[in-house]
């Protein structure tokens, strides 16, 4: 079921009178009522200080460094995970650390996070601090094998807590209680960033630079990286994720950005220039995900870590080979997991969808699960087969219902159902006993119920309104894309409109290219829907159609031109 809702003006705000009506209109959409608001300089960030334990993660730090300790850090396997083990790296060795490595666990051998069994793994590599990237707030038995081991460790994530916490000499989360951090929506590398900037003040007031004789680095150099994992993501846009994507962005068109992160817009036939939110979520992201999906996360870090440009396009070579790999497998699961839920559609649709096929590749069930989210706008979990008698779920949630929390609800009323568990809002991950999925599919099913409303359950298409024919040009696109950093919770603008077909084909294997005019006006658009419903379009009889629709550009034969980005499109004649 789908709805289509305009939004409407947020109160009457202080907006600059100089300010474009059309970006008046976007904003006011989504609750900007201020100048202030908009604000997307590097000094409006929210200052460190207000992060709790951020002194003692930085003291032990700055005192490691003075000692040339040996400093290893324990990254995760997605592209928020990737980006927060280089921002460390990069910024402990421009501080003056002297020893640094890192470690990242194959999600195949070990799983997600700070567990016992990478603990051994990473005592070979002799650490005497450890530290924790985008992971490690649920860590409590790996923490406490750490330090029985002799290890330092410092827990930086964002990911929310559970009951107990982890015994940690120090945890930076803006998420955990007592954390009066304005914004609880940093990813993993946004928290990093900010250890790195409180650890770089600290070591000034200690004069170290000035005592051996290092430049003071400029941490902004790192904010390509920030805006990357920050978008992959998918966290809250809020004021101060925009602040950090939009100058990292800005770096990034300025060609001030790492060798890896060029040679991913290469290799995604990405105009670097003009670069958006969007490209990183759509064209780099899968593509450095790929890495820790189907082989090892190490190979996307040191993508992002290279100075050589050669080696970096050698490397993006690489995770696109196994990105197209990996949309082969999803293509065979999602074929698979349909099926399943065709045969359901007989009777009903689950409020809460939990699918598992012993042969699905665990890499990719993420992805499934999203897709399945997509498609029936329910919350779905897929599994894959774990360790002996374990099947392991990715979990992805529909707006209106927390799905960590849903977890935790079945945990807490079923304690020996979940053996583990974590994650935040929309996202989370789990493992449960084979022999228990039919019972925890029907709890998930029966939980989803409880929390669901009607219009929870209902797909909203969301619209700014319709444009006139005025906005249809580059200027319009161009200003809209510098307008953001749209993303989550700040949505990309969207317009809808009844069209007239002129000409319609597919392109590629799903993707409907069309021509298309404004009733009554004369000029022909170019319009691209991707992925459509192939037993729906082309449909050579139909005259007229209403679209939800983005403003795009596209460039064909070295000339710019506007496009229509549809997300929605409807037959009506």
């Amino acid at each position: 079921m789908q709805k289509l809702i305009v939004r409407r003006q947020a109160e009457e705000g202080t907006l600059p009178s100089d300010l474009h009506p059309l970006l008046k209109k976007l904003y006011s959409h989504r609750g900007i009522t201020c100048e202030e608001q908009l604000e997307r300089s590097i000094k409006s960030l929210y200052p460190f200080t207000q992060l709790k334990g951020l002194a003692q993660a930085t003291q032990l730090l700055a005192k490691a460094i003075e000692e040339r300790k040996r400093l290893l850090i324990l990254g995760d396997f997605d592209a928020d995970g990737a980006t927060s083990t280089s921002v460390a790296v990069k910024a402990l060795l421009s501080l003056g650390a002297a020893h640094v490595d890192y470690l990242v666990p194959n999600r195949f051998e070990y799983g997600y996070g700070l567990t016992p069994e990478i603990v051994d793994v990473a005592k070979t590599k002799n650490p005497d601090v450890l530290i924790t990237v985008d992971n490690g707030i649920s860590s409590i038995a790996g923490v406490k094998h750490a330090k029985a081991l002799g290890m330092q460790v410092i827990i930086t994530d964002h990911h929310l807590a559970g009951a107990q916490l982890p015994d940690a000499d120090a945890i930076v989360n803006p998420n955990q209680p007592g954390c009066e951090f304005p914004s609880k929506n940093l990813a993993g590398v946004g928290v990093i960033f900010y250890v790195m900037l409180a650890l770089r003040a600290h070591l000034r007031e200690l004069e170290w630079y000035s005592r051996h004789g290092i430049v003071e680095p400029n941490l902004a150099t790192l904010l390509d990286l920030v805006a990357l994992g920050t978008v992959a993501d998918v966290v809250p846009l809020d004021k101060n994720n925009r602040i950090l994507v939009h100058q990292g962005l800005q770096r990034i068109r300025a060609g001030h950005c790492c060798p890896g992160i060029k040679a991913l817009l290469i290799m995604a036939g990405r105009d670097i220039t003009c670069v958006s939110a969007s490209d990183i979520g759509f064209a780099l992201g899968p593509r450095l995900n790929a890495a820790g999906r189907l082989d090892d996360m190490s190979l996307g870090i040191e993508l992002l870590l290279t100075p050589s440009q050669d080696r970096a396009q050698s490397l993006a070579y690489q995770l696109n080979e196994l990105n197209i790999e990996r949309r082969s497998i999803e293509s065979e699961m999602k074929t698979q997991a349909f099926s399943i839920l065709d045969e359901l559609q007989l009777t009903d649709i689950p409020h809460g969808i939990c699918v598992y096929q012993p042969d699905w590749h665990q890499g990719v069930i993420g992805i499934l699960a999203a897709r399945i989210k997509d498609q029936y706008h329910r919350p779905a979990i897929a599994f894959a087969k774990g360790d002996g008698n374990e099947i392991k779920g990715s979990a992805r949630s529909i707006q209106g219902i927390h799905i960590r929390d849903v977890l935790d609800q079945i945990a807490t009323q079923h304690p020996t159902l979940i053996q583990k568990f974590g994650g935040h809002a929309m996202a989370a991950g789990l493992t449960i006993e084979e022999n228990n999925f039919s019972w925890f599919s029907q709890l998930f099913n029966d939980v989803i119920q409880q929390w669901a409303t009607e219009d929870i359950l209902t797909n909203k298409i969301y619209s700014d309104g319709e444009l006139t024919s005025e906005y249809f040009n580059l200027d319009t696109a161009t200003l809209l894309r510098d307008s953001g950093p749209w993303g989550q919770r700040f949505p990309e603008p969207l317009f809808h409109g009844e069209f007239e077909i002129l000409q319609q084909r597919l392109v590629g294997r799903q993707h409907l290219k069309l021509q298309v005019k404004l009733p009554h006006e004369d000029t022909p658009y170019s319009a691209i829907a991707f992925n459509v419903d192939l037993e729906q379009w082309p449909r050579p009889n139909c005259q007229r159609v209403r679209l939800v629709y983005g403003l795009d550009t596209n460039e064909y034969g070295g000339l710019r031109s506007v496009q229509l980005r549809v997300e929605h499109l409807e037959a009506l004649i």
